[in-house]
């Protein structure tokens, strides 16, 4: 789950290289960090939020037949703000 979300994300933003993906694994949950550069997070959330809804669509696909549940959090590398979305 973790590289499938990392191959996602760096295709989607300008700095790649400052893509860091943390999954803290639960019981049937798994906590999903994304940390971009300040620049980027605005297109990995996509305008009225699209973009993390596309993403989340494709991660609920892939943590289904695993049977677990996964939020999924954008975080800036270089800021506290964060942008939580709950799949």
């Amino acid at each position: 789950m973790k590289e499938f979300i990392t191959y996602i994300v760096k295709n989607i933003v300008d700095h790649p290289d400052q893509v860091k993906v943390e999954a803290i694994q639960g019981h049937n949950t798994m906590i999903i960090e994304v940390k971009v550069a300040k620049n980027d997070t605005g297109k990995v959330i996509g305008r009225q939020g699209k973009t993390i809804q596309a993403i989340r669509a494709l991660v609920v696909a892939v943590a289904s037949r695993a049977g677990i549940r996964v939020t999924l959090e954008v975080l800036e590398a270089d800021a506290l703000t964060t942008a939580h979305s709950t799949v």
